[in-house]
């Protein structure tokens, strides 16, 4: 390459549970910077979750990354050109991808369900997700499969 990688910036932990993976969270589901709005969406989607799941044991936190951990991809296939061919070759991905990407999935198939708030529809998606059902979780099954298809092509990784 010809500049330098980019510095990582630093993110700082959310002020209720002291966990950057949250700000993460909330930076993906921020719109236009209004970021405190993005902070109560998701606190308000704790508390309906933990309103959904009285008898879990665990806290909403625990609940949220065992869900962002369900839908976690493992493989993702990526459009190689050999010959004039296009393959689409299974690849691993690094971890900060892979958490991103759950978040992204979690946000985006929260965004497209049917309810009345943002934090509802958010809610609901985790708790699918939790227990192993849902758009997001669909989706990474859908991904891993097509990995698995096309796993013949592994060999053309790049």
């Amino acid at each position: 390459m010809r500049k330098s990688k980019p510095k990582k910036r630093i993110i700082l932990p959310d002020p209720v549970f002291n966990e950057v993976s949250v700000t993460r969270f909330v930076n993906h589901l921020m719109f236009d910077g209004k970021k405190s709005t993005a902070f109560d969406i998701f606190y308000g989607s704790l508390d309906a979750v933990k309103a959904k799941l009285p008898n879990e044991e665990s806290n909403p936190l625990d609940i949220w990354k065992k869900a962002l951990e369900n839908i976690t991809p493992q493989v993702e296939v990526k459009s190689r050109r050999v010959g004039g061919a296009t393959f689409q070759v299974p690849t691993e991905i690094r971890p900060e991808r892979k958490e991103s990407l759950s978040m992204k999935y979690l946000i985006q198939y929260s965004r497209k369900r049917s309810g009345r708030s943002m934090a509802e529809k958010l809610a609901a998606e985790i708790v699918d997700a939790f227990n192993n059902q849902g758009g997001a979780f669909k989706r990474k099954e859908d991904m891993h499969r097509m990995a698995e298809a096309n796993r013949a092509f592994a060999h053309f990784r790049f």
